[in-house]
């Protein structure tokens, strides 16, 4: 566990940046990937800025904030990641996406390198099987903003050996984390509970029950949520969304897990919420507008 000292983290977007940025804070040397410089440029004056924002905040020092981006360094090509002991995955939630970058992160890392995913809902078990390292392969699921959510669920695939699960726990807990563990069934335990949820609120509105603004109201005042379940789906991205509920409905194999059309059109549409600009609400103008 304290042979732990770079951690490689593919994907720049929301989540992966979130989880180079406390990595780096917690003093772990850290190696950004993704397939463009543009998106790693982008990934990293987000971790700049909200470091920035950390600091005004009087959540860390500026002397911390100076460390860890010196720590962070970036990558468009994986056999950057020859050296590190640690790689985490965090592209899109396409199962698909995940097996081709472990296909080809396998060639490039050591044979003691534990491999690790983000995924918030495919199977560990199934992904740890197409890698070479089954045992040395785990489930982190952070949580968005990684920053500033507190929970990982850590998730064990089928043949995940004890040191591999202990390193991962070593990680989360430095980076300021707490440990949830869960099994290895679709959704594991936050999105099991969470997606269905938002699910139903789009069925609300699909059925004409209410308005984006009276369901979302209605879950804040009536339930105490601190986000509306629609505008918590644009924060997420209706694309995560709709894949996650797809697979509990194929994992589970029960029509209450059925993904509602009108999420489905969302998406088609490409109105997959805050990051495009339009989901539920229209994100365009000075203050968000409903869709619907």
């Amino acid at each position: 566990m304290t042979g732990i000292r770079t951690i490689g983290v593919i994907g720049a977007g929301q989540m992966g940046n979130g989880i180079a940025h406390v990595c780096a804070l917690a003093g772990f040397d850290v190696i950004l990937n993704d397939v463009s410089a543009d998106r790693l440029d982008a990934g990293r004056k987000t971790i700049e800025r909200n470091m920035d924002r950390q600091v005004h905040r009087q959540m860390i020092t500026a002397d911390a904030r100076d460390a860890a981006m010196r720590r962070l360094r970036t990558a468009t090509d994986l056999n950057e990641f020859s050296d590190v002991d640690f790689a985490i995955e965090a592209a899109t939630e396409k199962e698909a996406v995940k097996r081709a970058i472990f296909d080809d992160l396998c060639k490039k890392v050591r044979k003691d390198t534990i491999l690790a995913t983000n995924t918030s809902s495919i199977s560990i078990t199934r992904l740890g099987a197409a890698t070479d390292r089954p045992e040395r392969f785990i489930g982190l699921h952070f949580m968005n903003p990684v920053p500033l959510m507190k929970l990982v669920e850590v998730i064990r695939g089928l043949a995940t050996d004890q040191p591999t699960y202990d390193a991962a726990v070593h990680i989360v807990e430095r980076v300021g984390k707490h440990v949830t563990n869960a099994e290895d069934f679709p959704a594991f335990i936050v999105n099991r509970v969470l997606m269905p949820m938002i699910n139903e609120a789009v069925y609300t509105l699909y059925e004409g029950v209410g308005t984006v603004e009276s369901i979302d109201t209605a879950m804040k005042l009536g339930a105490n949520h601190p986000m509306g379940p629609l505008e918590l789906a644009d924060f997420i991205g209706l694309d995560t969304c709709l894949s996650i509920m797809q697979v509990l409905h194929d994992g589970l194999a029960d029509t209450k897990y059925r993904p509602c059309p009108l999420l489905v059109k969302y998406v088609e549409a490409g109105w997959v919420g805050k990051k495009a600009g339009r989901g539920f609400y229209d994100y365009r103008g000075d203050k968000p507008v409903p869709t619907r």
